[in-house]
């Protein structure tokens, strides 16, 4: 089924494969077919991978979201402070992790092989468990620059190598978690247009949070570039999708984002509006590929979409069907 899932390449592959992996799902996956059972959808009425229902997020919070016969390999797990429960992903088998991420990268950037990847990843480095250190590693690894490697406060250090990679004419990706961006960018300019500087979101609690125009705008000045990417993951997912720019995000071919109602969670709405974000990611194969996340978002009819915010807690339905 990995070969499948990674050689679509047309809205009726995804669709028939989309079908097929929640059929699997529901037979293996037993608490989302308890999920499904429990809001009283017939799965052999579904003939349209929309019809699919979407698992809540924060059930990988307290649940074991899995569905493969093995022992998982890999616990990937969010990061939280202290009191506040975190997000669990059991993965069975890397390669399908692998698979996604590289095969993304490459897509959306080229070969990792021929791109300087500098990373600014202070809070995910100091805790076990992160995908994304997990794909940044494997990406670094790839890279044949010298210069490729994480930077954890050594700002100086930093600014000297971006100085180096621009001399040098290397084509550099510099990908660092919000907060972090920012504290460089408060003592550290450069004059670098080629530089890809990649946003991973949020800020982790060491600051407050900024819209994103603001946001991109003093990233934009400290770098000298004319956008801002943006790198939209998580935990739960095997998948990512890229912004080049603007926060207009696209995803690789076996993912997709779709909106739904925020009053009705059931219930999906049509492109150009907003609602909140229900992802497919069908490289989640042995965990659930349809999730309902905490995300506000706009989808547009090309398939790209843009988040907006995110909601409460205390707004999304059905979380805790399960917790009992």
């Amino acid at each position: 089924m990995r070969s499948t899932i990674f050689s679509i390449d047309s809205d009726l592959k995804f669709a028939e494969a989309a079908l097929s992996v929640f059929n699997f799902q529901y037979q293996h996956n037993a608490v989302y077919r308890r999920y499904v059972d429990y809001i009283g959808v017939n799965r052999e009425a579904i003939s349209d991978y929309r019809e699919i229902p979407f698992l809540p997020i924060e059930l990988f919070k307290s649940q074991h979201i899995y569905a493969a016969a093995n022992e998982p390999v890999q616990l990937f797990s969010s990061s939280g402070t202290t009191g506040v429960s975190t997000s669990k992903h059991p993965v069975a088998d890397l390669a399908w992790y692998e698979d996604s991420f590289r095969k993304a990268f490459q897509h959306f950037y080229g070969e990792a092989r021929d791109i300087a990847i500098l990373a600014l990843l202070p809070s995910y480095l100091e805790r076990e468990g992160s995908s994304l250190i997990f794909m940044v590693d494997d990406l670094i690894a790839q890279s044949k620059q010298p210069e490729s490697g994480y930077f954890l406060y050594n700002h100086d250090e930093l600014q000297a190598v971006l100085s180096q990679l621009k001399n040098k004419g290397t084509k550099t990706l510099l990908i660092g978690v919000t907060y972090a961006l920012l504290d460089f960018s408060e003592h550290h300019q450069i004059d670098f247009p080629e530089l890809i500087v990649m946003e991973t979101g949020g800020m982790k609690g060491k600051r407050k949070e900024m819209v994103r125009e603001e946001l991109h705008a003093i990233l934009c000045r400290a770098f000298n570039v004319p956008y801002i990417h943006s790198e939209y993951g998580m935990t739960e997912l095997l998948s990512q999708a890229y912004s080049a720019g603007l926060g207009r995000f696209k995803t690789p071919a076996w993912m997709q984002v779709l909106t739904r109602d925020t009053n009705d969670p059931l219930t999906l709405i049509n492109s150009g509006n907003t609602g909140a974000i229900n992802v497919i990611d069908l490289a989640n194969y042995h965990s659930c590929s349809f999730i309902a996340t905490q995300d506000l978002g706009k989808r547009y009819a090309d398939g790209s979409f843009e988040v907006l915010g995110r909601f409460d807690n205390s707004d999304i339905r059905g979380c805790n069907l399960l917790v009992q």
